[in-house]
């Protein structure tokens, strides 16, 4: 019985290229390489997965969320990161980060634009929830009204994976 290596090795057939078709089997791989990469840039933002936020068995509102770049997973951080500035070093140092407040800054984010006008940037809402209680005056605080805390970190979840986060190397490098 083979090994497998030994079966791979029996189906490989050695033949001589010349230079000229050497070099244009390179230059072939070249433009899929290429092509591979581009197709990956432009599809950066295309996977969408929609979130139902359901209680009881009853949906109460839907909303789609896209993937993240990490200069805006970055920014996210920076908005609700405190910083202390160090006299010694002569540089600012990160003291804190509200991680409730992150959390919501992430799917803010996240959220696509049409979603985010509906739900967390309208203004009714905005009154209705002043009204009741829970005073909001910008769509983060929108988020931390309605959201529970497990709520928000299935939403993140989710995010998180269309994002690539959940990426195995194995997975990757199969597709």
């Amino acid at each position: 019985m083979k090994s497998v290596v030994g079966q791979a090795e029996a189906n490989v057939r050695n033949e001589e290229f010349s230079k000229d078709e050497t070099q244009n089997q390179m230059l072939a791989m070249e433009e899929d390489i290429v092509a591979g990469l581009l197709e990956a840039a432009a599809g950066s933002g295309e996977e969408e997965k929609e979130i139902e936020i359901a209680r009881n068995g009853k949906v109460l509102f839907k909303f789609t969320v896209r993937p993240l770049e990490d200069g805006e997973y970055e920014k996210c951080k920076n908005r609700c990161t405190k910083y202390v500035r160090n006299k010694q070093l002569g540089m600012k140092m990160p003291e804190q980060t509200d991680n409730v407040k992150y959390r919501s800054m992430i799917i803010y984010t996240a959220t696509a634009e049409r979603d985010r006008e509906k739900l967390w940037d309208n203004k009714k809402v905005w009154q209705a929830l002043s009204a009741a209680g829970k005073p909001v005056v910008t769509g983060t605080d929108v988020i931390d009204a309605v959201l529970f805390a497990g709520e928000k970190s299935r939403v993140i979840d989710i995010i998180d994976q269309i994002s690539g986060y959940d990426s195995n190397l194995e997975e990757v490098v199969k597709n």
